[in-house]
C-alpha cells in the first residue's frame, strides 16, 4: 500500500518568486554576508513593522544576544524573561553570565503574566537590584499584554526587548507586534511564518543602535585600511542570497496570515464543540498571526495530549506539545521563578495540556480534513452545547 504523505506541522511555503532574488544574488555576484539585497530586506521588514531600521542577522537567536549586547547587560545582571517559551529565548542571557529570571503565563494570552512581573519587579526593589531588561515573547503568533507590561517596565525604567520571533504580522491594538519595546526581534527560520531557510532581524527605532548592532555583527571591524578589533565581533550578518529570498517572502507575509488564521478557523470551526478542548484565546483589540494552532485539553474528559500525538504520528502527521516552561528545564533548575497563579503555575498547566496542529500554509484543505478526522476518531465523542462552544 502507498505511504502517505507525511504532513509536518509548519514547513517552509515559497511563493516561487524566491528563485528570481536569488537569480539576482547570483548575477551580482553578491553572495556572501552583506549587500545589496541585505539593505533591500532591512528596509522592507522595518517598513512593515513601522519602525526606523533593522538588522538582518543570521538568527533571532543572534538578535536576541546583540539587543541584550546593545542594552549593556553584563555578568551577574538580571533578566526578566517569559517562561513559556522555546529555549532560544533565555539562551543568550547566558551567553553574557547573566542571570534569567522567569516570569509565568496568564490564560488570556498564554504570554507573560503582568502581575507575576509586578511580582518580581517589587522583589527586586527590595533586593536593591533592579533587572537590565525585560524579555517579552509573543508566544505563538499571539500577543502579550504590551499596556501592562510596558507600563510597569517604564516605571522601573526597564528596557523591553520583544521576542516576536513566532508573531511577524501580528497587532496589538493596531500596532505591529516587535515595533512596541526598545528592540524587536523577529525569526526567519524554516518553521516560522516566512522564511529564509534561516535568519533573524532585530529591529527599533534607534537607529543608532541598530547601526552598532550591524557592526558588532560584522566582528566588530573598525574603519580601517587593515584589520582593526578593538572588541569582541560576531560573525551574525545575513547573506545576501538569504535576504533575497526574504524579500519575496515579505511581499507575500499578509496573505500567509490570512492563510493561518483560516486554518484555525477550519480546525476551530470542527473541533470547538467538542467537550475538554479548548482553542487558545485571541485577546481583546488584537490580531494574532495563528503561527501554529493551539488547544488546550482537560485530561479528565479527553484523551491525553501525548496520545493524540501518537494517534497522529501512527498516521504520519507531526504534533506537538506546547514549550516546556524554562524554569522546569534542567539548564535553569537555579533561576529564579515568579507566578501570580494560586496552585499551579498557569505556564506548566499549559504545558501539560497543551497542543500544538499542523498549520502549515502550504497544507491542503483535503490534509486538514483528514487531520480533523483522525482528530475526532482519537478524542471522545462528547459534545458540549454551543452556548459553552462559542465562549471556549
Amino acid at each position: 500500500m502507498k505511504e502517505r504523505k507525511r504532513i509536518y506541522l509548519s514547513p517552509p511555503h515559497m511563493s516561487g518568486k524566491e528563485y528570481l532574488k536569488i537569480e539576482e544574488a547570483f548575477k551580482s555576484n553578491w553572495i556572501a554576508p552583506l549587500g545589496p539585497l541585505v539593505n533591500e530586506f532591512e528596509q522592507a521588514v522595518a517598513h512593515y513593522a513601522g519602525v526606523k531600521a533593522g538588522a538582518a542577522l543570521s538568527s533571532g537567536t543572534a538578535a536576541i544576544h546583540l539587543a541584550l549586547k546593545l542594552i549593556g547587560v553584563q555578568k551577574g545582571d538580571m533578566v526578566f524573561c517569559s517562561t513559556l517559551t522555546f529555549v532560544a529565548t533565555a539562551n543568550p542571557i547566558l551567553y553574557e553570565q547573566a542571570t534569567p529570571v522567569f516570569i509565568d503565563s496568564e490564560k488570556d494570552t498564554w504570554n507573560m503574566c503582568p502581575l507575576a512581573l509586578e511580582k518580581a519587579f517589587e522583589e527586586s526593589k527590595r533586593l536593591g537590584k533592579r533587572p537590565r531588561a525585560v524579555i517579552v515573547v509573543h508566544l505563538y503568533g499571539q500577543s502579550a499584554k504590551m499596556d501592562e507590561i510596558m507600563a510597569l517596565c517604564e516605571a522601573y525604567d526597564v528596557p523591553v526587548i520583544e521576542d516576536a520571533a513566532e508573531s511577524l504580522g501580528a497587532l496589538y491594538k493596531g500596532e505591529k507586534s516587535g515595533s512596541m519595546g526598545r528592540f524587536g526581534v523577529y525569526s526567519f527560520n524554516g518553521n516560522k511564518i516566512i522564511t529564509t531557510s534561516g535568519g533573524g532581524m532585530l529591529v527599533s527605532d534607534d537607529e543608532a543602535a541598530i547601526e552598532r548592532c550591524r557592526f558588532l555583527a560584522s566582528q566588530a571591524r573598525e574603519r580601517a585600511m587593515h584589520y582593526e578589533h578593538q572588541e569582541i565581533g560576531y560573525n551574525y550578518r545575513m547573506s545576501n542570497l538569504l535576504a533575497g529570498v526574504g524579500i519575496a517572502q515579505m511581499e507575500i507575509l499578509d496573505e500567509r496570515v490570512e492563510q493561518k488564521r483560516h486554518i484555525f478557523k477550519r480546525y476551530h470551526d470542527a473541533l470547538s464543540k467538542v467537550e475538554g478542548l479548548y482553542f487558545m484565546p485571541e485577546y481583546q483589540n488584537t490580531k494574532s498571526n495563528r503561527w501554529l494552532t493551539t488547544l488546550t485539553i482537560d485530561c479528565e474528559k479527553q484523551t491525553s495530549p501525548v496520545d493524540i500525538i501518537a494517534a497522529l504520528e501512527k498516521e504520519q502527521i507531526e504534533a506537538r506539545r506546547v514549550w516546556k516552561p524554562l524554569h522546569q528545564q534542567p539548564l535553569f533548575r537555579d533561576c529564579l521563578f515568579y507566578s501570580a497563579a494560586k496552585g499551579t503555575p498557569v505556564s506548566e498547566l499549559l504545558f501539560e495540556t497543551g497542543l500544538c496542529l499542523p498549520s502549515g500554509t502550504s497544507m491542503t484543505e483535503a490534509e486538514q480534513d483528514r487531520i480533523i478526522d483522525i482528530l475526532r476518531h482519537a478524542l471522545r465523542e462528547k459534545t458540549i452545547p454551543s452556548s459553552q462552544a462559542a465562549h471556549s
